[in-house]
């Protein structure tokens, strides 16, 4: 398959950037997915998300009624975090998990890092998933919202 036979439409913008269904598109998903599928009610939406500094990626896939959303994380970091970049919200519709659109939100999230150092807060089932991308488990496992989570860092040289 040729780059211009992927059917794969990948996005990457800040919130300003998207379109008014874009964004219902984006929540919807991460709202289904966190909030309703791993059943934790919390308050999904987040000031992260309308920093000028968070690049949201969206994976867009043919569907029935014509492109749907399939994917998104987003990354973001600044001097605030010390210099330090994060990936969040990896989040995949249910009927599109096991095809790597996740693995391929990551690396383009990654390479938007540059050569900086990368930290995620993944959830503990997926540390050796997180693995293949060159994070590390840093620290010890946590609670985030009922779910078990662990600090994971991928640092340039990775």
């Amino acid at each position: 398959m040729t780059a211009g036979d992927d059917p794969l439409r990948i996005v990457a913008a800040p919130l300003t950037g998207l379109g008014p269904l874009d964004v219902h598109a984006l929540y919807k998903l991460r709202v289904d997915v966190f909030v309703a599928e791993q059943d934790c009610p919390y308050a999904e939406i987040d000031d992260v998300d309308a920093d000028p500094g968070t690049m949201h990626l969206l994976a867009w896939a043919p569907g029935p009624d014509g492109e749907e959303l399939a994917a998104t994380l987003r990354v973001f970091g600044s001097d605030v975090h010390g210099g330090v970049m994060h990936l969040g919200r990896v989040c995949t519709h249910p009927d599109r998990r096991g095809n790597g659109i996740a693995a391929r939100l990551v690396r383009r999230g990654l390479a938007l890092c540059g050569d900086r150092p990368v930290e995620i807060g993944a959830q503990s089932y997926l540390e050796r998933w997180y693995e293949q991308f060159g994070f590390v488990r840093c620290g010890e496992e946590y609670l985030d919202e009922r779910i078990p989570h662990v600090p994971m860092r991928r640092d340039p040289a990775s």
